[in-house]
């Protein structure tokens, strides 16, 4: 098992809206939890996040690419809640980033909110910070291998306003232009309803304030500059675009002189002349080597909500287009914009609209609501923009030409909250996980032309109301969830999902027939309810935008009356709006008796038993629960051995043996009298020095190991009619999670472990002799989680395929697949 491969990263983007970059080589970079995660959203073999970044200690709030870079590198730079602003340099050749300085964190007590980098000045950063420190950088990228940052000047807005966007860009050419280097402007705005213009007469010189800006009514929460003509930015006017909790989008022109430009002064419907608000006043700004205007330009109106980005098409995009500009804007109104204006007139109207159709509006998240989109960013030929909103979801949409339209394409999505666990379907065919972010997702693997392909997220069964611990598949397209309102939830697989697994993923399901076809969430309900379709079979055939003759027609709109139509019609992973919309399990039965909530789950190999338990500070409440699901009955007495929560609960692979383990420090082992009857045949006090938080049997029952907060990982195995403990494994951290393969390979059991590091190790163990364990390898670390690893599941090994897999989940909010080769 030499070669290890990570073929899914599935992880949800920061709410917030400088938290994503699209770089000039085609990568984007997002904050994804304390990590940035690296994508590309033009793969043509859509790949999702092949890379996370770790280094920060808190959520990572801004992301930017320094401009200028190559192709085969590049310079990243990041700010977090942790107080501190990273840079990471990809070397030449180099398959990641490396980071290669970090801010002091005592220059600021606040978290960092927006970093802001020049084009014309591609050595030039700032970032502002929660406390009302601005901060300007020069970073020197001239040795790829040894990046260094300086520090040039620092200030506070405080308490005039708290800084949330920054923008910064170099004057063009002046009247009395004079030798030396250009001008730059740094604008600033936040909390207030005004943007601060700071002028600095070099890129060595400090900036100081020269303008206020005025006429927006609420909080600013983006600032983005572009020349006027991209053909020669070194002398065009500047326009800057301001975005405000106002619902408004105001454009300024920064152009040299004090006399307003003829066209500004004498086109008063630029303004569209709504209220005595709109002033063209101009604003000077004085540098070394002449007289600047700040005047504005036009008033954009459209959104029904917070605009919270505007971005500006790349003015090295080629096309038609190149030439003319471009604005794109994000809203609270789970909607995008773009910009332009008009050639004859120059008023700005809005050209395209995509994101969310109205008639959805204030849905709940189960009916379709995005929850606003956070940012919008252009694509480096600027004919593709993405966005993600509050499910973490990222939508992309490409632009036709010839069609002279948008259509979406299929994006990326993950949990935005902890991961708490994972379940492999009884096949193997597709995988669950569930959150605190309240969401259950299903992923498989799209085969494109039959082969190994990607992966994707092919149905979100639960949207709950509640914080969801854990999930077991029960075989047969079922699963059952626990959650924090105490009642565990059993869901059937509807035939939709069953139709759309079949044809991408290969997985067959023989009781697809008496499927129900869909389901939906009742007004102010909690239950997915099964529904059935009435309407007659479309007759549009299956659509595919990826497939090279495909000629778009529309863009795709779902309506929430068309389920299974839906899906039918689908030869590509769901989109977003299917996932919020159309994905849902019908719920089958409700299970209750915890009086508290529920802390752990699994479910026998049969599908027959389901074992579960809650959080407790007594005896009377540690008992374990078993329901039977013939009947969906629970079966009598519930199963005591713990006086604490129990953490984990495993069944043996004959369904004959269930072990649990606890924080009381202790596990037990149960067996199966009969069908019905279990009962306790012996149980461990003080198994390990600190609570006990998982634990799993050897395949054929051979042996179990636990892991516990000691650092210790324990294997035992029946010694004269007892479990004993016949091998310890030590560790740095606290061993979180771990998990035999279910099948000997090679004459050996292997065994997954998982830290609360994130860290991840592999040891191979003597088939008969599970206490011969010897170290295969520690995963390396740019591919491992962040933060502790919540579950460990391998995949059910399946007939041909030559490797073997795992899943694995973590309080990064990520769930991860990791590829082994079973004959290295």
């Amino acid at each position: 098992m030499a070669a290890v491969s990570c073929p899914l990263i599935a992880v949800g983007a920061n709410r917030h809206p400088a938290a994503a970059d699209w770089s000039p080589c085609g990568l984007l970079a997002f904050g994804a939890g304390r990590c940035i995660a690296l994508w590309n959203p033009l793969d043509p073999a859509l790949r999702g996040v092949h890379t996370t970044l770790k280094g920060h200690a808190d959520r990572v709030n801004a992301v930017r690419f320094l401009p200028g870079q190559s192709a085969a590198a590049g310079v990243l730079i990041s700010g977090a809640v942790d107080q501190s602003v990273r840079v990471w340099a990809q070397s030449p050749g180099a398959p990641v980033f490396a980071p290669v300085w970090i801010s002091e964190e005592r220059a600021r007590t606040g978290s960092v909110n927006a970093i802001a980098t020049c084009a014309g000045q591609p050595d030039i950063f700032a970032s502002a910070s929660a406390d009302g420190t601005v901060a300007v950088y020069r970073v020197c990228t001239s040795d790829p291998a040894a990046v260094t940052v300086t520090h040039l000047q620092s200030f506070t807005t405080a308490p005039k306003f708290y800084p949330l966007s920054l923008a910064i860009a170099t004057l063009p050419s002046g009247p009395a232009t004079v030798s030396g280097p250009a001008a730059l402007i740094l604008t600033v705005a936040g909390s207030a309803s005004s943007v601060s213009v700071y002028i600095a007469h070099s890129h060595t010189a400090p900036f100081t304030l020269q303008a206020t800006l005025s006429g927006h009514e609420n909080w600013i929460r983006s600032l983005s500059f572009t020349p006027e003509d991209p053909s020669r930015p070194a002398s065009s006017d500047l326009i800057l675009a301001s975005a405000s909790q106002d619902k408004y989008i105001r454009l300024w022109r920064i152009h040299p002189g004090e006399v307003l430009p003829a066209a500004t002064a004498s086109d008063e419907t630029k303004t569209y002349a709504l209220s005595t608000r709109l002033s063209n006043k101009a604003h000077k700004l004085r540098t070394h080597d002449g007289v600047w205007s700040a005047t504005f330009e036009a008033l954009l109106m459209g959104h029904e909500d917070w605009v919270y980005t505007t971005s500006w098409r790349p003015t090295t995009a080629g096309g038609a287009a190149a030439a003319a500009l471009q604005l794109l804007s994000a809203s609270a109104d789970s909607s995008l914009a773009v910009w332009a204006p008009e050639p004859e007139s120059g008023i700005w109207l809005t050209t395209s609209r995509l994101g969310e159709i109205s008639d959805v509006k204030g849905a709940s998240t189960a009916t379709g609501a995005v929850g606003g989109l956070w940012t919008g960013l252009w694509s480096p030929d600027g004919n593709s923009v993405a966005a993600f909103g509050k499910t973490g979801a990222w939508r992309v949409w490409h632009y036709g030409a010839g069609e002279d339209r948008w259509v979406q394409g299929v994006g990326i999505s993950g949990h935005v909250k902890s991961v708490m666990g994972c379940s492999w379907g009884k096949d193997g065919g597709y995988l669950l996980s569930t959150g605190l972010d309240q969401t259950t997702r299903l992923y498989a693997e799209w085969r494109q032309g039959g082969g190994r392909g990607s992966w994707h997220e092919f149905a979100r069964p639960q949207i709950h109301g509640y914080d969801i611990n854990c999930i077991a598949s029960l075989g047969g397209s079922r699963f059952v969830s626990g959650a924090d309102e105490k009642l565990l939830r059993v869901f059937d697989e509807p035939r939709g999902i069953a139709g759309l697994l079949e044809r991408l993923c290969g997985i067959y399901e023989e009781s697809k027939a008496s499927m129900p076809d869909a389901a939906n969430v009742p007004a102010l309900g909690l239950s997915n309810k099964a529904t059935t379709s009435d309407a007659p079979p479309s007759d549009n055939p299956p659509i595919n935008p990826y497939d090279p003759s495909f000629i778009p027609t529309a863009n795709p709109q779902p309506t929430a009356t068309t389920s299974g139509s839906t899906l039918d019609n689908l030869l590509h992973p769901p989109l977003e709006d299917h996932l919020c919309r159309h994905t849902l399990w019908p719920e089958h039965e409700k299970l209750y008796g915890h009086g508290y909530e529920i802390s752990a789950l699994a479910a026998s190999p049969n599908g027959r038993i389901i074992a579960t338990a809650a959080k407790a500070s007594t005896a009377e409440h540690a008992v374990i629960r078993l329901f039977d699901t013939q009947g969906w009955r629970e079966l009598k007495p519930s199963l005591a051995a713990h006086a604490l929560t129990v953490t984990a609960l495993a069944f043996s692979d004959d369904s004959q043996r269930l072990l649990s383990v606890g924080r009381d420090r202790a596990w037990a082992v149960f067996e199966a009298r009969s069908e019905t009857v279990w009962e306790l045949v012996e149980r461990r006090d003080k198994a390990h020095t600190r609570m006990v938080l998982d634990a799993k049997w050897a395949p054929g029952s051979r042996g179990f190991a636990t892991a516990g907060r000691d650092k210790c990982v324990k294997v035992w195995q029946r010694v004269s009619e007892r479990w004993e403990c016949v091998c310890t494994l030590k560790f740095e951290m606290p061993v979180t999670a771990v998990d035999y393969l279910g099948c000997v390979v090679g004459g050996k059991t292997w065994l997954a472990v998982g830290e609360e590091s994130g860290a991840l190790w592999l040891y191979a163990a003597d088939e008969e002799e599970v206490g011969k364990v010897e170290l295969v390898r520690k995963l390396d670390d740019s591919i491992t989680p962040d933060r502790a690893v919540t579950q460990i599941t391998w995949r059910p090994a399946r007939a041909g395929e030559g490797r073997l897999e795992m899943a694995v989940s973590s309080e990064d909010g990520s769930i991860r697949v990791y590829a082994f080769d079973a004959a290295g």
